[in-house]
């Protein structure tokens, strides 16, 4: 089973999903295979949100850090991510399914009155898609680094995961140049976090 890659905005995605909801029911499998990539992506920015604060949350980071890295690597190869086959068909009630989406229209409107389709170029065609990809997961294992006593340290990696997210969702290359920014700045801080770890080591041993 396979994602195609599409060029519409999240809010498009979500009214042309509900648009085809038939029935007192649809499967998870179903409604994943409807929103694509998007729809994922939504779930990584989503995951992001608890890190956005300077002080970490204990414990958080691996457990959220592992659900982005797990669905961007989906995004990444153009799949579904691994989920039991239990889980993928269970039926879910369209009578409650439409209303949740609908609120979801309304917030990505409200987003979009500051993200916009542009620089389309880092968003679209399967190659960027993928590096895209990669860099959502890579920023997720940045997220699970063992840092959570220092400040930013889950704050940087997590603002990078939710502008690419956010980026690649709606087509904004300028937000996910963004992502990359937060990304190269995480690598950035932590390097400087283990140079000033290894000369305290040094001066503490006589080095």
């Amino acid at each position: 089973m396979q994602f195609s890659d599409t060029p519409q905005d999240l809010g498009t995605t979500l009214r042309t999903t509900i648009g085809r909801i038939q029935g007192k029911t649809i499967t998870l499998r179903a409604l994943m295979e409807d929103m694509g990539e998007q729809g994922l992506l939504l779930i990584c920015a989503v995951a992001s949100l608890p890190f956005l604060i300077p002080v970490s949350i204990p414990g958080v980071s691996t457990v959220f850090g592992a659900a982005i890295i797990l669905i961007a690597i989906a995004v990444t190869l153009n799949r579904m991510p691994w989920l039991p086959r239990k889980v993928l068909d269970r039926e879910i009630a369209t009578e409650k399914l439409k209303p949740a989406l609908e609120r979801g229209v309304n917030l990505v409107e409200r987003i979009n009155r500051f993200i916009r389709p542009r620089f389309q170029a880092m968003t679209e065609g399967g190659l960027i898609t993928r590096i895209n990809g990669l860099a959502i997961a890579w920023s997720g294992l940045l997220l699970m680094a063992p840092f959570g006593f220092v400040p930013f340290s889950n704050t940087l990696p997590g603002i990078a995961v939710l502008l690419l997210a956010l980026g690649m969702i709606q087509r904004d290359g300028l937000v996910v140049i963004g992502g990359y920014v937060m990304m190269f700045g995480t690598m950035v801080y932590f390097t400087v976090l283990f140079w000033l770890a290894f000369r305290a080591g040094q001066l503490a041993f006589g080095g």
